[in-house]
């Protein structure tokens, strides 16, 4: 399907006259790192994925202004919009794939196309700017800057993207060792040239975003899940939400931040149909 004028890979899976679950991969991933979730959630729900712009078969634009959080949103509407005209879907996301769906689902009037939101591991830009306001100076925010050391790196010209060129060595050992992750096919076969890609979600975001930050507030409803062994986000920085979300669960899963899906897949499915079934009114 396309976007603008990107072409993005969409993949679907499940019955195709349930609810439609929306999976949202993140850097340096493709549509694949949901495989497991993607298996488990599809005994119930349609369940649709796609690679973003910039990894797997999707397009790569070159421009770094491409990678904005306005165009990643309009994909993501675009995918919601082709696969489910008529009613809001259940929208997941994971890393990058989490920081784009915040920024569609603080749009407004967002819960015309957005059912529900579950954040794995990947906050609102701006919420988590302010949050970095509150606690300029205290060992949490500290904490959460040693866990973010890549972000700086990422903004080194040229090296980042050499050392990602080779990502095809080593980033296999570097799941397995850190991650625990063991699965064929993962990383995908595209990832070396995908993360030097991606490179540019940092270029193009980052800087502005937390320079400057919006209000950007829902009511669409949102599960947030920490990754209690996650390398990246501290637990504290999620901290605050209340303030911009009005209807917010909060759960805990003991897992890293890609052993959340690529060995948990099935307890984090179960969280998300928890979430679908409680907003439904269910138990």
């Amino acid at each position: 399907m396309t976007s603008g004028d990107i072409d993005l890979a969409v993949y679907e899976q499940g019955p195709a006259e349930a609810p439609a679950v929306v999976l949202v991969h993140g850097y340096p991933d493709t549509h694949a790192v949901w495989d497991e979730v993607a298996q488990a959630l599809s005994e119930r729900f349609r369940v649709v994925r796609y690679d973003v712009r910039g990894a797997g078969a999707s397009d790569a634009p070159r421009a770094t202004d491409a990678y904005r959080l306005e165009h990643l949103k309009n994909d993501l509407f675009a995918v919601i919009d082709a696969v489910s005209p008529g009613e809001p879907v259940h929208l997941v996301g994971h890393d990058w794939g989490s920081i784009q769906a915040w920024e569609a689902v603080t749009e407004p009037h967002s819960g015309k196309r957005i059912a529900s939101f579950t954040s794995i591991s990947g906050p609102c830009l701006d919420h988590f700017a302010y949050w970095a306001r509150r606690n300029r100076g205290r060992p949490r925010m500290l904490k959460q800057l040693l866990h973010s050391w890549y972000i700086a790196a990422f903004q080194v010209p040229v090296v980042p993207e050499l050392v990602w060129r080779t990502a095809g060595t080593w980033w296999p050992v570097y799941l397995r060792v850190f991650e625990g992750v063991r699965r064929a096919g993962h990383p995908a076969p595209t990832v070396a040239r995908d993360a030097a890609r991606g490179l540019s979600l940092y270029r193009a975001n980052f800087r502005g975003i937390l320079g400057s930050p919006r209000e950007r507030r829902t009511d669409v409803p949102v599960l947030v899940i920490t990754l209690l062994k996650d390398r990246y986000l501290t637990a504290a920085s999620t901290e605050g939400l209340e303030r911009w979300v009005t209807r917010l669960w909060r759960r805990r899963l003991f897992a890293g931040h890609w052993s959340a899906l690529l060995g948990n897949g099935a307890t984090v499915a179960r969280m998300i149909s928890e979430l679908i079934d409680d907003i439904q009114g269910g138990p």
